[in-house]
């Protein structure tokens, strides 16, 4: 939660509001092995609750039809794909290709039809097909959840704004490794970049 004079320093600069369009989809942004197993360098302690708060939304968008998109992270042997993104963060060889890691969770394998995106990069956008599909498809609106709120999660939100597409970040969908960043990424998305919003909000708009 902000402090008063955090609020109060960005008020009347950042109070502008988005609304839904009349086409969402579900973007699930790296909801994967790394962030749940606790021997992982990526394990974050509330994930396992995010990834409860997707499979939710992920219910409710496919009773309404509306289409879930996920994406995750695979690198060539080596990171030869990764660029100074791999260099930098070194952890990400758990994403090798093979890596038991990089799977999706039991409770959240992709239907038959639903896309998975897979990207060498923190956003979901950058350099993949992922905005030409929602553009095919009419897609106005994203609802958004994964992890981690303050990497692949602000980047895709970001993108997701830049590309035309209305981002919904739904924070109880996000995990970090820590409440600090996780809180301040969801604080700065809202002032900037998207509207980051609740569970029940979530259901409204993919409903």
């Amino acid at each position: 939660m902000a402090s008063d004079a955090l609020a109060e320093s960005y008020a009347g600069a950042f109070d502008g509001r988005l609304l839904p369009g009349r086409k969402p989809a579900l973007l699930l942004v790296d909801m994967v092995a790394a962030y749940l197993d606790p021997a992982s360098p990526f394990f974050c302690e509330t994930a396992a609750a995010a990834l409860a708060c997707a499979v939710r939304l992920r219910k409710t968008a496919r009773q309404a039809g509306r289409p879930v998109f996920y994406s995750s992270v695979v690198y060539q042997p080596g990171g030869a794909d990764g660029g100074l993104f791999y260099r930098k963060i070194p952890a990400l060889k758990a994403f090798d290709h093979g890596s038991p890691l990089g799977a999706f969770p039991p409770e959240l394998v992709p239907a038959p039809g639903e896309r998975v995106i897979t990207k060498q990069y923190a956003s979901a956008f950058f350099r993949t097909g992922l905005a030409a599909e929602l553009s095919a498809l009419g897609i106005d609106t994203l609802t958004i959840g994964g992890f981690s709120t303050s990497g692949c999660v602000r980047a895709s939100a970001l993108d997701a704004l830049q590309n035309g597409f209305a981002p919904f970040v739904v924070g109880a969908a996000c995990a970090d490794r820590h409440a600090r960043p996780h809180e301040q990424n969801l604080f700065d998305l809202q002032a900037k970049y998207a509207e980051v919003i609740d569970e029940a909000e979530g259901h409204a708009i993919l409903g």
